[in-house]
């Protein structure tokens, strides 16, 4: 019995470091599966919003996140001296721009819309005059918020009308237009065509990377892994069986 005893001493070690990994793997595979259903809710929500009827844009916009996503229109006209460019952008394996024009409207607000894709070859105006529309105009499409730049994402260049992340802020700046007058959001026109076919709208993507499943799994089964090794490695050292 003495030896015994020394036996399952000689564990207690052991046995608190795998009960402590076996718990946090667990912790892990169980958050991604809270992690999972959260992502399937912000989803259903964006799929949601942009379904809905459009409904005009607020004139005042407190809380511009809580409109993300949501289906608006706005009326006005385009200012298309004054357009803007997002560069490295890509539609049907072609590089080119998304063209961000300030659309001035009827109560002299103005709002930056997104119009949508053109490829290298047409960034010039010239070259798609067609689609440059002038008078009144009513664009559907989906609230955006200014861009987050990644680690690696290269700052704007407001002097070279390059954009890399969208920036309400400063995209109104550089377009000569009144901070206190442009509405905090942009607006992604829809799909339908322009004049010319260019640029084309509907551009806006919902889709979010959803592994969250994949991720749990593994952590489930790296728990079960920890366990049956633990189990075979109590078993030979109480029975002295090696290994």
């Amino acid at each position: 019995m003495a030896v015994r005893g020394r036996g399952w001493r000689a564990l207690l070690g052991p046995s608190v470091a795998a009960l402590g990994a076996f718990a946090v793997l667990l912790g892990l595979g169980s958050w991604q599966l809270e992690r999972r259903v959260w992502k399937e809710g912000l989803i259903a929500q964006r799929e949601a919003g942009m379904a809905a009827p459009a409904v005009p844009l607020p004139a005042a916009i407190a809380d511009p996140a809580a409109l993300e996503y949501r289906h608006v229109w706005v009326e006005g006209t385009f200012r298309n001296d004054r357009e803007l460019y997002v560069t490295s952008r890509f539609y049907r394996d072609q590089l080119g721009y998304q063209v961000v024009t300030p659309l001035l409207m009827a109560d002299g607000a103005a709002v930056l819309v997104n119009r949508g894709f053109v490829p290298l070859t047409a960034k010039n105006p010239a070259t798609r005059r067609a689609g440059q529309l002038d008078g009144p105009v009513r664009v559907e499409g989906v609230v955006r918020l200014s861009g987050h730049p990644g680690r690696f994402t290269p700052a704007n260049e407001p002097a070279n009308n390059l954009w890399f992340t969208p920036d309400v802020g400063q995209m109104a700046e550089a377009a000569g237009l009144d901070p206190a007058k442009v509405r905090p959001v942009f607006v992604e026109a829809g799909p339908a065509p322009n004049p010319g076919g260019l640029p084309v709208g509907g551009q806006t993507s919902i889709e979010l990377p959803n592994d969250h499943l994949q991720y749990a799994i593994t952590w489930y089964s790296l728990a079960a892994a920890l366990a049956v090794i633990y189990g075979l490695f109590c078993h030979r050292h109480l029975t002295g069986e090696p290994s």
